[in-house]
């Protein structure tokens, strides 16, 4: 019973939340005439990958490898195969030059590197600052184009020739970060009670970690994308989506490298790893053609996702 409330009250929660925060990112970014693809990048992505983050440390501080490495690399595959087609299925999801030129670049290469320090020196301190730095340069490269593209003469717009007032623009605020908030807390709730029941099955950390943890933590970006996409602000859905990805890797995985150095499990070097870059690769195949993601390559990508998990499961 305990465990049925734990998991029906994180997803109410999730839902809640993730409504909030769509409604309030899409009314802040238009206040301050950044485009919701940056504010997707940033506020909505990174923030909804708190539970990731607070996961893989947690995980990685008591010597669940398997969890801590599996979170990051199941939550990527989940983000891009699952997240992104269902978001795609609810509404084709357009794609900005932006996005293709520069952050889904910058989603390949944190894939890249993540599988190559795999092969090779694993998640140690080295591998962890590495990907610290490059977060800090993706985002001061993003902040600047962000910048030259934006409205000459400052930042607060007038809208039906009245000037905001600053409390007028920061009032949406309060209800994206109460709805970042419910997200981060109901996936918490949620995962707790997923884990309970993985463990009374007998299931190993690395599946644990690659499926229902990866899952549970990525629910936050799965409700804030489809909210997102139908209520046609597709880019704030993909820039969750590729905000999220970038900063599980570079973010959360530096700093699980800094905080707990380790090894990564050989199995995800030889599946999963490989298969986070080509998916990776064929998302920006997807969004290359046509400029979109269509409902037709979303069922795709949802198709391609359940046949991993399949595999996963029958693996263990």
């Amino acid at each position: 019973m305990h465990t049925a409330i734990a998991l029906f009250g994180g997803i109410a929660l999730l839902l809640g939340g993730g409504e909030m925060l769509v409604r309030g990112a899409a009314r802040f970014s238009g206040n301050i005439r950044i485009s919701p693809l940056m504010i997707g990048l940033t506020v909505v992505g990174f923030g909804t990958s708190m539970p990731e983050l607070v996961t893989s440390i947690e995980a990685a501080s008591i010597g669940a490898a398997g969890i801590a490495v599996g979170n990051i690399v199941g939550s990527n595959i989940a983000n891009g195969l699952l997240i992104l087609g269902l978001s795609a299925l609810a509404s084709p999801l357009s794609i900005e030059t932006a996005a293709l030129n520069r952050d889904c670049r910058a989603v390949m290469v944190a894939s890249v590197l993540l599988l190559a320090a795999g092969l090779t020196i694993g998640l140690g301190r080295i591998a962890g600052i590495i990907f610290l730095l490059m977060l800090v340069g993706y985002l001061v490269l993003a902040y600047r184009q962000e910048k030259r593209s934006s409205v000459p003469g400052g930042v607060s717009p007038a809208i039906h020739g009245v000037r905001l007032t600053p409390a007028a623009m920061a009032a949406p605020l309060l209800p994206m970060f109460a709805g970042l908030a419910g997200v981060i807390f109901g996936a918490q709730i949620l995962v707790q009670g997923a884990v309970a029941l993985a463990d009374s099955a007998g299931l190993s950390h690395s599946l644990i970690g690659l499926t229902i943890v990866a899952v549970g933590t990525s629910l936050p970006e799965l409700i804030t994308s489809i909210v997102a996409a139908v209520r046609r602000q597709g880019q704030i859905a993909l820039g969750n989506v590729l905000g999220s990805n970038i900063f599980n890797i570079f973010g959360i995985g530096g700093v699980t490298a800094m905080v707990a150095p380790g090894p990564v499990p050989p199995e995800m070097t030889s599946v999963e790893l490989p298969l986070l870059v080509v998916s990776t690769g064929l998302i920006i195949v997807f969004s290359v053609s046509g400029r979109e993601i269509s409902r037709r390559e979303g069922a795709l990508l949802v198709l391609a996702y359940l046949t991993y998990l399949a595999y996963a499961i029958n693996r263990a």
